[in-house]
């Protein structure tokens, strides 16, 4: 794909010390020791690229992050991202002075002097977007971040910010939004747009919050623990006959392939040259087999044309705000 290189697969940070941007849940999550243990089993599977923000657990995501390299040694590529809505307040948005405050406290969390990629983490309504840009090229050209990017923007916000860049500036290279076997709202103009423009698509959520793993079940209580018992409101649209129905097709697709579903789901992201990056969000180190299955077992033909028949009767459905990586 043209434009920015980006690694294929990177490990979502966004439950270290939380459970996304959610204040509410801060200190909730992954404690360091458990971040630790999942950041050395995802280096040691050869995932060293690893996406963050500086909303995650408050910051907490972001410290863990610099607190593991500097005891590893190691220099993992690294995104950060900068105003999320869900956090109020009166230092908020996408203000030129403020990304440039958020993206060095973000640099100091992380103990690094750069960023491979630093975005936005939404679109700021209150700030002309010429000038939120202005301050990400600004940040580039200072070699604070090797690129920078948007997310969760439309298609029509995104041509937006291509159309703002001015003539020989460098354009957002990228944009991380949620897509999945159960939201590919994205399929129908911001693909194709990426694809226009050399715009380096990233996928988080590519599992839906969990729904994609085969643990819901129709009829049967949630799993304790889980994004449904914990923070459901994001994916209660998913709770439907059409889905449940869907998702016992799909399983019976894993299991023919003897794979999980999960890794079915991964693999049908890895099969879209349209995707440069899976962003992937597991809680514990063996939830990282379905990454290897994924790639030890890419889905033919015959598989995509299975996996397309079985969320044939779905809408193609758009990500809630709330279900940020």
């Amino acid at each position: 794909m043209p434009g920015l290189a980006v690694a294929r697969i990177a490990l979502g940070c966004g439950n270290f010390g939380g459970i996304g941007s959610a204040p509410e849940f801060f200190g909730q999550g992954l404690t360091e020791d458990q971040a630790f243990e999942l950041m050395d089993a995802a280096w040691a599977a050869g995932i060293t690229a690893f996406d963050t923000a500086d909303a995650y657990g408050g910051g907490r995501s972001e410290q863990a992050i610099g607190r593991w390299i500097r005891s590893r040694g190691v220099a993992p590529r690294l995104t950060t991202k900068t105003f999320n809505p869900m956090q109020a307040g009166a230092d908020h948005g996408l203000a030129p002075d403020r990304i440039a405050r958020q993206l060095a406290s973000s640099l100091d969390r992380l103990g690094v002097d750069h960023v491979d990629l630093y975005l936005a983490h939404d679109y700021d309504l209150a700030v002309p977007l010429a000038e939120s840009l202005g301050a990400f090229r600004a940040a580039q050209a200072d070699g604070l971040t090797g690129g920078y990017g948007v997310s969760n923007f439309g298609a029509r916000q995104l041509a937006a910010a291509l159309a703002a860049t001015p003539p020989g500036s460098p354009a957002p290279a990228a944009i991380q939004n949620s897509y999945s076997l159960l939201v590919r709202h994205d399929e129908t103009e911001v693909l194709p747009l990426c694809a226009e423009r050399g715009v380096a698509y990233l996928a988080y959520s590519p599992l839906a919050g969990g729904w994609l793993t085969g643990k819901y079940h129709d009829g049967a209580p949630y799993p304790a623990g889980s994004r449904m018992t914990r923070r459901p409101e994001p994916y209660t649209g998913f709770a439907t006959g059409r889905t449940f129905g869907a998702l016992a097709s799909l399983q019976a697709i894993a299991a023919g392939r003897g794979t999980s579903m999960a890794g079915l789901a991964l693999a049908w992201l890895l099969a879209d040259d349209r995707v440069a990056q899976i962003v992937i969000g597991p809680g514990r180190p063996e939830h990282l087999r379905p990454v290897a299955e994924a790639l030890e077992h890419p889905v033919t033909g015959q598989e995509l044309a299975a996996i397309g028949k079985a969320v044939a009767g779905l809408a193609p459905e758009q990500a809630p705000k709330e279900d940020r990586p």
